[in-house]
């Protein structure tokens, strides 16, 4: 009785060190989290009138599944990248149109996530919406995936223009046909913004913002997009219609790996 015990007491005390040394672990890991600079900002405390429709948070984008680091649906951007933004939102309001974004700050672990999805061959889930007409072997060599984001430096964001007054995106439902992100927009996802001729994270040039193909209401509403934000201090980036990055750049050298969080934004623990 008193071997057994014995046994019972060791056994005891070797599990209580476990549990001390995964509770140590776990500690660990939540205080070495790291934080936004104080700079850093929701986009809902700058303006909460700009439409958040915060793609990677969810599984319709083209990987088909919710991104590394994206652990809640909030747009973080430097301050002068937000404040730029609702001086936008402020000039478009006026003539009846709202700002939404669908990606702003990026972690680096979600743009680690995106290579090794398009490093992954055989996991094609998406292309029927997203690239149905580039081949996954092509994704790096033709510039959609790389091992750095600008999204990472804090004040770049993807996004697009509705017309007042918006109602909410429909929720993609897994599993549901996919259409090409550049059929008409009456068969493509529905999307509550405006024409732009493409669907967002379209691979394919008809998603280059100037692209000659592009004519028409579509033209004249990316035009209205571009203007508007290039007024302001933005740059687009030429192959994509939705990425623009305001300048200066407060970290134009440095990516963050921060998760999208609220407690990503507060200081100390």
């Amino acid at each position: 009785m008193t071997r057994l015990s014995s046994a019972v007491r060791g056994l005891i005390t070797l599990l209580a060190a476990l549990l001390a040394v995964t509770a140590a672990s776990a500690t660990a890991r939540a205080t070495t989290e790291p934080k936004a600079p104080n700079d850093f900002v929701a986009l809902s405390t700058v303006d909460p009138t700009i439409i958040q429709e915060m793609r990677y948070f969810t599984v319709h984008n083209f990987v088909g599944e919710r991104i590394d680091g994206y652990r809640q649906p909030i747009c973080i951007l430097t301050r002068p990248a937000a404040e730029a933004l609702h001086q936008a939102q402020t000039e478009l309001r006026s003539q009846g149109y709202t700002l939404k974004v669908y990606d702003c700050y990026r972690p680096q672990r979600a743009v680690n996530h995106f290579v090794r999805w398009a490093e992954d061959l055989d996991d094609q889930a998406m292309k029927g919406e997203f690239y149905p007409n580039v081949d996954k072997t092509r994704l790096f060599e033709d510039g959609y995936i790389a091992e750095k984001s600008g999204h990472s430096r804090g004040s770049t964001m993807d996004l697009t223009i509705a017309k007042l007054p918006a109602r909410p995106t429909r929720p993609y439902q897994p599993g549901e046909p996919l259409v090409p992100c550049f059929a008409p927009q009456d068969e493509r996802f529905p999307d509550n913004s405006v024409d732009m001729g493409t669907g967002f994270d379209c691979f394919d040039t008809l998603a280059h913002t100037l692209d000659p193909r592009i004519q028409g209401q579509q033209r004249a509403n990316r035009l209205l997009l571009k203007g508007t934000l290039e007024n302001l201090g933005f740059v687009n980036l030429a192959e994509e219609w939705w990425h623009y990055t305001f300048k200066p750049e407060p970290y134009p050298d440095t990516y963050f790996d921060f998760p999208v969080s609220w407690k990503s934004l507060i200081s100390g623990d």
